[in-house]
């Protein structure tokens, strides 16, 4: 049996944010929330010292390539739900 990992790159936009301080509450929120919901690995990976955009990193692993997948997909879904507008782009991998 072999494992398949799931990985997404997630970028927002966070045009709330007037500093660093006030981006972090954002992503910090964002990234405690999909853990707690989907059980998956969740780390600000890019764009740390800019005030209104982040880079966030998705993990996930699983026995088939079908629920890992539905996983990420939910993921995605949840963050547009949740904040409108700032998920700018996603790039998702399956290995």
């Amino acid at each position: 049996m072999s494992a398949i990992i799931g990985f997404i790159e997630i970028h927002l936009r966070i045009p709330e944010a007037h500093s660093l301080k006030e981006k972090r509450k954002v992503v910090k929120r964002v990234v405690e929330r999909l853990k707690n919901k989907f059980n998956v690995s969740v780390s600000e990976i890019g764009d740390q010292d800019r005030w209104q955009s982040s880079i966030i990193g998705v993990v996930t692993v699983g026995s088939s390539k079908k629920i890992v997948d539905a996983t990420l997909e939910k993921v995605i879904v949840f963050i547009e739900e949740l904040y409108p507008g700032k998920l700018v782009n996603y790039y998702k991998e399956i290995l």
